[in-house]
């Protein structure tokens, strides 16, 4: 029995499947150690069947007639780093959720009670965390992946399976996303910063003006009561923060040339 074979349209979607892959890998929510590798592996695998037949059309296939299977492994590498490097940019939006949680817990005082979570690669407080935690439930909750997956699909009109990633433009947007991350952190966490300076400026005052009372013993405890009572409000703001983030990665991996 002769089963016929499109060599063009099986090599196209292999490497798809490798971008997709080391994607999944490295970009939130799919990167979160909870989701074992093997899955991803099968996922990516299906998201390149799935957009085969839009990616083989343009693909012509590497020559492997002069140094055997050497140059199809070079494209696959390329594709390899071309995935890891779209996963970083997502990666970056997203870690502002995760760094407004660590400023909280900077000027809250939780700071020294660190710890390395290994599911979800993360050394931080109790708020870094919980975060990080919640912005990955949320992601899933409001269907936020599903844009992420969106952009990554989009992203093979910009950078076809046979296409050369331009290293500038990528570098460009990681800087501005680096800058807008930080910006985005500082503005979650603001209201609580400021009242948690307040508090430190108000202790600061009292010690002044009665050095006697020692109200920097009260601090902590005082800190740590008004981070726990306002960080509800911040909790209020994750849900339109997160699908802004989303927005953003989705116009980053349209973005990408």
């Amino acid at each position: 029995m002769d089963i016929p074979v499109d060599f063009t349209w099986l090599e196209a979607t292999m490497m798809a499947a490798v971008r997709i892959t080391a994607f999944l890998m490295i970009a939130p929510p799919f990167s979160h150690g909870a989701i074992p590798a093997r899955i991803k592996a099968m996922l990516g695998i299906g998201l390149a069947l799935a957009i085969g037949t839009a990616v083989a059309p343009g693909y012509e296939g590497v020559d492997t007639s002069a140094a055997g299977v050497w140059p199809f492994f070079g494209a696959l590498v390329l594709q390899v780093a071309t995935g890891a490097l779209l996963g970083f940019l997502v990666l970056a939006v997203f870690s502002a959720v995760q760094a407004a949680g660590n400023l909280i817990d900077t000027f809250g005082g939780f700071q020294l009670a660190q710890a390395f979570d290994p599911q979800s690669m993360v050394n931080g407080a109790q708020f870094t965390r919980l975060f990080q935690l919640t912005a990955v439930v949320l992601l899933f909750a409001s269907n936020g992946y599903q844009l992420v997956i969106a952009g990554l699909a989009r992203s093979f009109a910009a950078v076809p399976v046979d296409g050369v990633l331009r290293i500038s433009q990528p570098a460009e947007l990681l800087v501005d996303v680096v800058g807008q991350m930080m910006l985005a952190a500082v503005q979650i966490a603001g209201p609580l910063i400021l009242v948690l300076f307040l508090a430190d400026v108000g202790l600061g005052l009292v010690t002044r003006v009665a050095p006697a009372l020692n109200a920097f013993a009260l601090g902590f405890p005082l800190k740590i009561m008004l981070t726990l009572l306002l960080a509800g409000v911040v909790f209020l703001v994750l849900p339109g923060v997160v699908s802004a983030l989303s927005r953003d990665a989705l116009g980053l991996l349209q973005g990408v040339r």
